[in-house]
């Protein structure tokens, strides 16, 4: 005998098939996420990386550094904002590395110190967020490819130095203030000095090139980098770092500072597009199958071997209960039209069991047992209800 099971079958993957699927794209984006972090502590540090006098890295400056000294001129890093502030004065130059990175209040600080220090400042690739708020009157235009430039200036030691890799951020500057515009690009300086109050005066270098290793013995880049960094007796280079305390109280009041803007922009976006693949392969792979769709078996299957079958799987799972039902359920559905009822009465015993009984001639049966009544308690038991169902269906078509 054949049945109609109850139920759905779930197609929809469950919480733990999700993730199984999808915790291998987390971990690589983790994996790349903690990278990132963990390489802009190391270069933000005690690290020796880009622009740093102690290392020996193609983009790093420890060949100008040992240039210096031995030109009597002696290098001090520093990473924290107080300490340059404190090591500038007359008779030293400040190399900022890294402008952009400081905070407004760090900006205001330096300033400060710039203006009263009467030494030199050499702020190296300062861009818009820097540059007015260190240097008032100067801004920021588009930048431009580095290459080979000639000075057109008349700045001494530009004019020493001769040609140079030079290019960046190009500056624009108020006339009203004392300055030599070099190495132009489309009528902007990519070099420009302007004077202090006092002695001492403030470069604006728009690309760090001419301070690194692999291109030092380039053009008159030597020539110009020393003219720059050696005109006194003492060099404070600042490295801004996550160690710097000064920019505590605004990074917790206005976001701007912290371990994110030491963060190249590419890995900031990087981890953004990951980020959206990551959800976007999760979707795909959680997304529903859709509804069941018939399809044409490749062969002929008797609905024997269908219930023989369904059979056997009850019968390892040791689902006697489910099989009852199953059979029950197949009996009312196909009862109800011979008595006259409705199918969607047909498992209510109140409008299926008077009916079945008016039909037959043994009115005494336990009709609601044999229909309605609980799961078999063995084997033999379900067998006798599958007897018992059959003889009634029969006893009903006949009546």
């Amino acid at each position: 005998m054949t049945g109609t099971a109850s139920g759905t079958t779930a197609v929809s993957p469950t919480s733990h098939q999700v993730w199984t699927r999808s915790r291998g794209i987390l971990l690589v984006l983790v994996i790349l996420v903690v990278a990132g972090f963990v390489i802009a502590v190391i270069r933000s540090g005690g690290g020796h990386g880009r622009l740093d006098p102690r290392s020996t890295d193609p983009s790093g400056s420890r060949a100008v550094a040992e240039l210096l000294k031995d030109r009597g001129v002696t290098t001090r890093v520093v990473t924290t904002l107080d300490e340059a502030v404190t090591a500038t004065g007359p008779d030293s130059t400040l190399l900022v590395a890294g402008p952009d990175l400081l905070t407004s209040r760090q900006q205001a600080v330096l300033r400060a110190a710039m203006a009263s220090s009467g030494g030199r400042t050499v702020l190296v690739a300062p861009g818009r967020s820097s540059v007015g708020a260190l240097v008032p009157g100067a801004s920021a235009d588009t930048p431009a490819p580095v290459s080979a430039r000639e000075p057109q200036c008349a700045f001494p030691a530009a004019r020493r130095a001769g040609s140079a890799d030079l290019g960046g951020w190009r500056y624009t500057i108020d006339s009203a203030l004392g300055s030599d515009s070099c190495y132009l690009v489309d009528g902007l300086p990519t070099l420009l000095r302007i004077d202090d109050a006092g002695t001492g005066d403030t470069v604006l270098l728009g690309a760090p090139d001419i301070l690194y290793n692999e291109r030092l013995d380039d053009q008159g880049n030597a020539s110009l980098a020393l003219q720059l960094l050696g005109s006194r007796p003492h060099l404070v280079w600042y490295l801004p770092s996550l160690s710097d305390g000064s920019a505590d109280g605004e990074a917790r009041g206005e976001g701007e500072t912290g371990i994110g803007r030491l963060i190249p922009s590419g890995w900031l976006w990087g981890t953004l597009q990951l980020a959206v693949a990551a959800v976007l392969a999760a979707v795909w792979r959680a997304r529903r199958l859709g509804p069941l769709v018939s399809e044409r078996l490749p062969v002929a299957v008797r609905a024997s071997e269908s219930s023989e079958g369904r059979a056997r799987l009850y019968r390892r799972a040791n689902a006697r209960d489910h099989a009852a039902s199953v059979l029950r359920q197949a009996a009312r559905s196909r009862l109800a039209p011979l008595l006259g009822v409705t199918l969607a009465d047909a498992h209510s015993p109140e409008a299926l069991l008077p009916a079945v009984s008016a039909h037959l001639r043994d009115g005494d049966r336990d009709l609601r047992t044999l229909l309605f009544g609980p799961a078999p308690a063995d084997d033999a038991a379900l067998i006798r209800l599958a007897d018992q169902l059959d003889a009634l269906e029969r006893e009903v078509r006949t009546s």
